[in-house]
């Protein structure tokens, strides 16, 4: 499964948001200036053709749905990252992410919680 564009990345968090919605409703929810409809229906075409999105047809109008999680995607996403800009080490990642963030020392605290309960999860 390949990424979504910016545009298309933009109209998949309507999608998600909405979780299943018409052309019209999509247009609508979208940020002004409102893109034109075949603009819409373009970028619709490009990702179900990629596996994001599905349709259900009454008559002539589809109704869209996502088929991938936001959090698959973005997990998809930042394993990406990973695998090109940190020779595929989830170590180094956390190593430039903690560093170069500037977290405060309560979010730091907050992610050591969350990762020692990742490791009491994974000593199960």
């Amino acid at each position: 499964m390949t990424n979504l564009s910016k545009a298309e990345e933009q109209l998949m968090e309507i999608i998600w948001k909405m979780e299943k919605a018409f052309l019209k409703d999509l247009i609508d929810a979208s940020p002004d200036p409102r893109p034109a409809a075949t603009t819409v229906a373009t970028l619709l075409k490009r990702m179900s053709d990629k596996g994001f999105i599905g349709h259900k047809l009454y008559g002539n109008s589809r109704e869209y749905y996502p088929l991938v999680t936001k959090s698959d995607y973005f997990a998809r996403h930042v394993k990406g990252i990973i695998k090109n800009n940190f020779n595929n080490s989830a170590l180094q990642f956390a190593s430039f992410f903690t560093r170069s963030t500037n977290l405060t020392a309560v979010e730091l605290e907050e992610l050591r919680k969350i990762i020692e309960q990742e490791i009491k999860n994974k000593k199960k």
